[in-house]
């Protein structure tokens, strides 16, 4: 599990709450659920308005991902490709009918066995694409609604704080609940724009993230199963697939490799 998320949402919080205490005032002064219930609940229905009932089924487990979704290092990946390459060089492509079923990266196995099987470089090339780019298009769907939930909870906020003023206008001659009154109508706004810029948006800009990442190593499996259909050397397989990742990871798989090789 990456703990980026949730050590990202836990330390925004405690941030806000221990400069609520430093200035004197309680956490359980802003934690008032009519106004988080409006701002939550009030924007996940703006945001399930916006999109179509299948957007909002496909929730919980978008959300499951952002906080739980596990970042493997491109090298990892790597290291299995060149492994199965050098197999394939030495006992040919059909050697590795019995190693796609130890495979655990889903795409890769799916590539290789369409690779075994004898389809076309070229048709093996634009199904693995297409793959791809209907990957980017659902995960699309899952920032978009994070994105737009969090666009709307600061209005809805506001929403909630001039309600909050009305029964504020409306009791007027009680002079003694008008602090609190005003201070319960403000906490509505707090937790539009808190929720929207400490907990939603950033939710949205993880899962686009955790796309590009899942993206980028899809890339690196196409290219890798094509040369290994291709039946080109290994080492050259590793230096064409390490050439595809960021600078810092390709350091570290070409560290490896000096390694392993002077081992």
């Amino acid at each position: 599990m990456d703990l980026a998320t949730i050590i990202g949402v836990a330390a925004g919080l405690g941030i806000v709450f221990l400069v609520q205490i430093v200035e004197g005032g309680s956490p359980a002064s802003i934690m008032l659920w009519p106004s988080m219930l409006l701002v939550f609940g009030g924007g996940f229905a703006a945001a399930m308005t916006g999109g179509v009932m299948k957007d909002t089924a496909a929730f919980g487990a978008q959300l499951k991902k952002g906080f739980t979704n596990k970042v493997t290092p491109p090298t990892e990946l790597l290291d299995n490709v060149v492994k199965l390459a050098e197999r394939a060089r030495r006992e040919g492509l059909l050697a590795l009918e019995d190693a796609v079923k130890t495979v655990e990266h889903p795409f890769l196995k799916r590539g290789l066995q369409l690779a075994i099987d004898g389809t076309d470089p070229d048709e093996l090339h634009d199904i693995l694409h297409a793959e791809v780019a209907a990957k980017k298009k659902a995960d699309k769907v899952g920032v978009k609604f994070f994105e737009s939930w969090g666009g709307y909870a600061p209005t809805i906020g506001i929403i909630g704080t001039v309600m909050g003023l009305v029964l504020v206008m409306e009791n007027l001659d009680k002079p003694e609940t008008l602090g609190h009154s005003i201070a319960a109508a403000f906490c509505a706004t707090l937790w539009g724009v808190l929720s929207a810029n400490m907990i939603l948006l950033p939710m949205g800009a993880r899962l686009a993230r955790l796309s590009a990442i899942e993206a980028e190593e899809m890339e690196l499996v196409i290219d890798g199963v094509l040369a290994i259909q291709a039946g080109s050397n290994p080492r050259l397989v590793a230096q064409k697939l390490r050439s595809l990742l960021p600078p810092d990871e390709m350091k570290k798989a070409e560290a490896a490799a000096s390694t392993k090789k002077a081992a």
